[in-house]
């Protein structure tokens, strides 16, 4: 008995399992459902209908008006059927797994050519162009021929109108629009026609981008992904490449038409090269409207151009604009402006920029602007800035900057500044900067933060690296104070000094260089040259002391040390009348001295202190 009812059992489950498998491979549109609803808003009979069915529905709310009220009665019928009931004609509907996919159908092409024959040089194609999800038409989508260069953009009501050539066997146009995918109809030639085009949203992408805070700068490409407003599906994904960042500087801003820009932005996909053109400002071209998209061999623009590119020569009486690379020759009477590279020489009267990177000279006669890398001659009149890397040279008037690594020479009037590091040499009248320095720097200022290199100037601050304050005694003065500052391989020396006996008063100032080579963990030798002013009393003399000093430091932990050690002064004096009060025998007569001349004498000395820090 118990061994049937078990037979039972699984035959039973048996039924189950090959019954659910049935309804799994079922059509979602072919299963069959009963609804009755009366004036019920049309998204909840969608609601009740993914219920009873159970799937789930994914639309555009935009196409649908789910606010709608809708009466139904109908009984064991497939959702097909009821989902025909609900929508008019211009609907379709679509299954993904267990998802129904609503959407309007594709709007065919619909061509309407005029019988007669143009008898003109030149024949119309006029029309709409239409959004195939919603049918909507579409405003400000570009509608060009790619061969001939011949351009339209719809209007406000989505209308165009475009001018070809007769003379052609064959012509075919496209059309663009950010966001959706690029259309291409053929044309019949030599026939005024009208046609409305319909084109499709840009496909779904799974690919994101993070931007992240410390991102300060916006990424070149962006992806934007648009939910459905009712389901956790994504509907479309949009990626922005932004090839018009030169339309976004004072100049392209300034000198380049909204509607180039959007020229611009619907055909980044769209550029073609021709061997020459000429231009007389942005936008009247031998190449006509399409210029922008034109990468030409030779560039001649009367006043100014704006081009796809260059791969030859451009020369413009006061500004040249170049949406991707240029490479060999720019000269430019004013402006230069190129969205991508640069590969050859770049000259302008005023200002140079360009937002990607250069190789080989770059010569403004204000300013120079370099977005990424830049590598050769860069020399501008008052600033020259690289975003990136440096490997090369930098020669401004006043300041040069570079964001990343200089690999060179910086050489200003004022100021020069590598915000990662230098390995080279930085030559500035007042100030130089760098987080590591691996070279020289020569300057009244040099700053960094780490030094393996050498820092030449009056004031030499390294972060981390060698920092001393010295308080010593010498045979000339009794008190002395100086600030060591740099790296061990050259330190700069800020000194002054005292003797305070009430009848032999002496006061000095200086400055000096110095090395520290290691000679253990504990001792190391120093080696110091320095030049002095002793004031003796009055300012009408000339008292200078030079002194090379060599002692030997020892160290008692991180932050305290002795030295001691022999020095020779070379000193150089045209004082001949002492003044009450004031040292006069410099030096002492017990000190073996060498006359040099009249005013120059020399002798061997002493030095100890300690050293803090």
């Amino acid at each position: 008995m118990k061994q049937k009812v078990g037979f039972r059992t699984i035959i039973i489950l048996g039924c189950i399992a090959l019954s659910s498998l049935s309804l799994q491979a079922q059509s979602v549109l072919d299963r069959n459902v009963s609804i009755e609803v009366s004036r019920q808003r049309l998204e909840n009979v969608l609601e009740i209908l993914s219920n009873k069915g159970n799937f789930f529905f994914s639309y555009n709310s935009n196409i649908i008006r789910s606010d709608s009220l809708v009466s139904l009665n109908m009984s064991n019928r497939t959702i097909r059927e009821v989902l025909v009931a609900l929508f008019s004609n211009g609907y379709e509907f679509r299954e993904s797994g267990n998802y129904i996919i609503l959407r309007r159908s594709p709007i065919q092409l619909r061509l309407v050519t005029n019988q007669a024959v143009s008898e003109d040089k030149f024949y119309t194609v006029s029309g709409y162009v239409i959004d195939d999800q919603t049918g909507e038409k579409v405003s400000d989508a570009s509608i060009y021929e790619k061969l001939r260069l011949t351009y339209a953009s719809t209007n406000n009501q989505g209308y165009f109108k475009i001018r070809l050539k007769s003379r052609y066997k064959t012509a075919a146009i496209t059309v663009s629009k950010q966001f959706y995918e690029d259309t291409t109809v053929i044309i019949e030639p030599k026939y005024n026609q009208s046609v409305n085009i319909t084109i499709v949203p840009a496909e779904i992408s799974d690919h994101t981008i993070t931007i992240r805070p410390q991102n300060y700068k916006a990424p070149e490409s962006i992806q934007l992904q648009v939910p459905i407003d009712d389901s956790t599906r994504w509907l479309y994904t949009y990626i922005k490449k932004d090839s018009v960042l030169v339309e976004r500087t004072a100049l392209g801003r300034w000198l380049v038409s909204s509607k180039q820009r959007i020229q611009s932005i619907n055909l980044s996909k769209f550029f073609t090269v021709r061997p020459v053109q000429g231009s007389i400002v942005p936008g009247l071209s031998t190449n006509g409207r399409l210029n922008s998209q034109v990468i030409n061999n030779f560039s001649f623009n009367l006043f100014g151009g704006y081009s796809g590119g260059v791969n030859g020569f451009e020369i413009g009486g006061l500004f040249n604009i170049d949406k991707k690379n240029v490479q060999y020759v720019q000269l430019g009477g004013l402006f230069n402006s190129v969205g991508g590279s640069v590969r050859g020489v770049q000259m302008a009267g005023l200002s140079n920029a360009v937002l990607d990177s250069l190789r080989g000279a770059q010569l403004g006669g204000i300013t120079n602007y370099v977005r990424k890398n830049f590598g050769g001659l860069q020399m501008g009149g008052i600033y020259n800035h690289v975003g990136g890397n440096l490997k090369g040279w930098q020669l401004a008037g006043i300041t040069n900057f570079t964001n990343h690594k200089t690999q060179g020479a910086q050489i200003a009037g004022i100021a020069n500044i590598s915000s990662r590091e230098i390995n080279g040499v930085q030559i500035a009248g007042i100030f130089n900067y760098t987080r590591r320095l691996k070279g020289v720097q020569i300057g009244l200022i040099n700053v960094s933060d780490s030094s393996t290199g050498y820092s030449i100037g009056l004031i030499n601050i390294v972060f981390k690296g060698y920092h001393k304050l010295s308080l010593s005694t010498n045979e000339v003065l009794q008190v002395n104070a100086a600030f060591k500052t740099g790296s061990s391989k050259l330190y700069s020396i800020l000194l002054a000094g005292v003797n305070a006996d009430t009848n032999k008063k002496a006061y000095s100032f200086g400055y000096g260089f110095g090395s520290e080579f290691f000679l253990s963990k504990r001792f190391a030798i120093n080696t110091e040259l320095s030049s002095q002013y002793l004031y003796l009393g009055s300012w009408d003399y000339l008292n200078l002391q030079n002194k090379i000093n060599l002692y030997l430091t020892v160290k008692f932990g991180k932050y305290f040390s002795i030295y001691g050690g022999p020095t020779y002064s070379v000193y150089v004096s045209n004082q001949d009348v002492p003044v009450a009060g004031y040292k006069t025998n410099i030096p002492l007569t017990a000190l073996r001295q060498h006359e040099f001349s009249k005013n120059i004498t020399g002798w061997f000395g002493w030095t100890a202190g300690i050293n803090l820090f």
